[in-house]
């Protein structure tokens, strides 16, 4: 079995959600860490694990964030981070259990699994892309407004994006 842990420098987590339902705002997390133990090189049933930090949250827009740490949305206080444990792994698609404020709920990411290098000092590192969708509400996520023109303000729908290099340990 051998573990391999996170690369912060060569990892990104983001989300996008549609405001307005006419343009997408990114977001992403920039205190996280993850871990991965693997039978073998080709990952298959790794078991993933990954954290991040709830008040590392940024939407390059300060008033934002701090509505996004509330209990409109995160509750970062009481709630400091989000998890995800995996249950499964073929490959292809990761299968894992998603902790958002109190609620866990299974989703599955598509992930590209990049392939195995090393890099210039002797270390093995492995790539890994992941997307998917949640709907934030299934998370008590519930903060809503409507426009004066009857516009959704932010979508129920949340992408995300983790792009995510480990090290083998």
């Amino acid at each position: 079995m051998a573990n391999w842990k996170l690369d912060p420098t060569h990892s990104e987590i983001e989300f996008k959600v549609k405001h307005m339902m006419i343009s997408t705002v990114t977001g992403s997390f920039s205190e996280f860490d993850a871990t991965v133990d693997a039978a073998d090189d080709s990952f298959k049933n790794a078991q993933f694990d990954f954290s991040a930090k709830i008040d590392s949250i940024s939407t390059k827009n300060s008033d934002r964030d701090t509505h996004l740490k509330s209990d409109d949305f995160f509750n970062a206080e009481k709630f400091p981070q989000l998890t995800f444990k995996s249950t499964s792994f073929d490959g292809e698609k990761l299968v894992g259990d998603l902790t958002i404020r109190d609620i866990t709920k299974e989703v599955t990411l598509d992930v590209d699994f990049n392939g195995i290098a090393e890099d210039p000092y002797g270390q093995t590192k492995a790539g890994f892309e992941a997307t998917g969708t949640i709907n934030r509400k299934d998370f008590n996520l519930n903060w809503s407004a409507v426009t004066e023109a009857g516009n959704i303000v932010v979508s129920d729908k949340v992408k995300l994006i983790a792009n995510l290099q480990f090290i083998k340990q």
